[in-house]
């Protein structure tokens, strides 16, 4: 039983992995193209670059959460060990980090933070 699912899930996890590489990507060539029109249309340099990197930072988000997915499959059911879910566990750190940065930097605020608690501080 084990043998049969070993191929599924590699397969499950090289397409997961897959769909988050395409969905950076194509948001990379969406935020570019986004603000380019923003440019040329309305000359907002300033602006359009705060668009692209919002657009931008929300694809990578997503995208990272379905490149966690396909690890974790990766992980648990392939390539279980010590080493793999030590590695997994690094991975996850990081990209964990990273989308915890990006979410700050869309939102002016951590993720555990109301926004309440957001607007006090910045009333202060």
């Amino acid at each position: 039983m084990t043998e049969m699912i070993k191929p599924i899930a590699e397969m499950c996890a090289i397409f997961i992995e897959s769909l988050g590489i395409l969905i950076i990507v194509l948001a990379a060539i969406s935020a570019i193209a986004k603000g380019a029109v923003i440019t040329i249309k309305r000359n907002l340099g300033t602006e359009a670059l705060m668009q692209i990197r919002h657009h931008l930072a929300r694809g990578i988000l997503l995208g990272l959460e379905f490149l966690v997915a396909a690890d974790i499959i990766q992980t648990v059911a392939v390539t279980l060990s010590f080493e793999s879910v030590g590695v997994l566990a690094i991975i996850v750190l990081i990209r964990t980090f990273l989308s915890f940065t990006l979410d700050l930097e869309l939102t002016g605020r951590w993720p555990w933070q109301s926004d309440s608690a957001v607007k006090k501080s910045t009333q202060s």
